[in-house]
């Protein structure tokens, strides 16, 4: 016999509940991952800048490079 109110269900919400369980999940784990595109690149521009400065040979903007990508 059914009693009037929440049967079973997550939360209540049923699968409903379960896809929000699971989007909250995806947001927490997306913004807990590094950002190594947006480091690497601005490292890349710095080291681009220095160079154009004069402030570092080619030789080593190259050697810095290889070390950039590396990460």
């Amino acid at each position: 016999m059914m009693s009037g109110g929440m049967n079973g269900g997550f939360w209540g919400f049923g699968f409903f509940g379960i896809l929000i369980a699971i989007a909250i999940i995806a947001i927490i784990v997306w913004m807990m991952q590094p950002e190594k595109k947006s480091s690497g690149t601005s490292s890349l521009e710095t080291l681009k800048e220095r160079l154009a400065r004069g402030e570092i040979s080619e030789e080593e903007y190259d050697r810095l490079k290889k070390k950039i990508a590396k990460k």
